[in-house]
């Protein structure tokens, strides 16, 4: 009886500090969801460089209008955990001044600029003569919160979207389209965590402003002020909603208490089943 009452009591304890750490777990899942606020209006144009790369939120659906030739640019911050999904569509005028064989493409950039390869996605099509519209996408690979400096591993930071028309004839040129990009995330979690982090994401604006800040301040020498328009010019600073948070939760921490619950909960129940009821009654004391 005891045995029993020992271990309902020791279940009932482990139930609670595990439903406890998973409500705590969603709590900080929640934290890095990639929607964006109805408060927040969604850009109506594109960049034409990564400096002018117009700031889209995750779960936000940007517009632009264009023309054949251009470079399109929208930059959007993505965090450790997140596997990023971009989406584009671009809307071709009517078949009277279509491109013929255009090939459209979109790219996606770190904050370093270094091209970021699609896990899979359509990342080129080519133009249907009856077509009225190219849809293109590129799932990138999970973001880690850390990596090798010889890596080319997604860290956290800005990521940039180039959408562009491959191949172009020359009476193609110049011809009116409109384009839409949209960029949601998957929480992959604790599955890809890595044990390390980042000193800083990578968002180049905030290091621009830093040394714009900075060249302010400084000397009005003839290199000080060249080095001031330019890192006046801020790349990016847009950042999740709730902040960086670097790497430093994942559903690991999660398991890891559950398995040293339930290794807890084994021994207690070993020791109870395995400890006996005390001496025998036809074994006389002090043998």
């Amino acid at each position: 009886m005891r045995t029993t009452k020992l271990l309902a009591t020791a279940g009932l304890l482990g139930a609670s500090a595990l439903t406890a750490l998973l409500g705590a777990g969603t709590a900080f899942a929640g934290s890095g969801d990639s929607g964006s606020s109805g408060d927040d209006r969604a850009p109506t144009e594109a960049g034409t460089s990564f400096r002018t790369a117009q700031e889209v939120k995750q779960g936000q659906q940007a517009t632009a209008g264009a023309s054949t030739g251009d470079y399109l640019y929208w930059s959007f911050p993505a965090d450790a955990g997140q596997r990023p999904t971009v989406k584009a569509t671009v809307k071709l005028p009517d078949s009277a001044a279509r491109p013929s064989g255009a090939t459209w493409r979109i790219d996606v950039y770190d904050g370093l600029r270094r091209r970021q390869s699609c896990m899979y996605g359509t990342q080129s099509r080519a133009t249907a003569p009856d077509a009225t519209s190219v849809g293109l996408s590129c799932t990138l690979r999970t973001v880690r919160a850390w990596s090798e400096q010889w890596a080319n591993d997604p860290l956290p930071g800005t990521y940039y979207v180039r959408l562009t028309a491959a191949t172009l004839t020359p009476s193609d040129q110049g011809l009116p389209v409109s384009a839409e990009v949209e960029v949601t995330s998957k929480d992959v979690g604790g599955s890809s965590a890595v044990d390390g982090t980042l000193a800083a994401p990578l968002v180049p604006g905030s290091t621009t402003k830093e040394a714009a800040a900075a060249s302010d301040e400084a000397s009005d020498d003839a290199s000080d002020q060249e080095n001031g328009s330019s890192a006046g010019q801020a790349l990016a600073t847009g950042e999740p909603e709730d902040g960086w948070s670097s790497g430093w939760w994942s559903d690991r921490w999660v398991w890891t208490a559950a398995g040293g619950i339930l290794a807890a909960l084994a021994g207690i129940g070993g020791y109870a089943l395995t400890r006996g009821t005390g001496r025998p009654s036809r074994v006389p004391p002090g043998m």
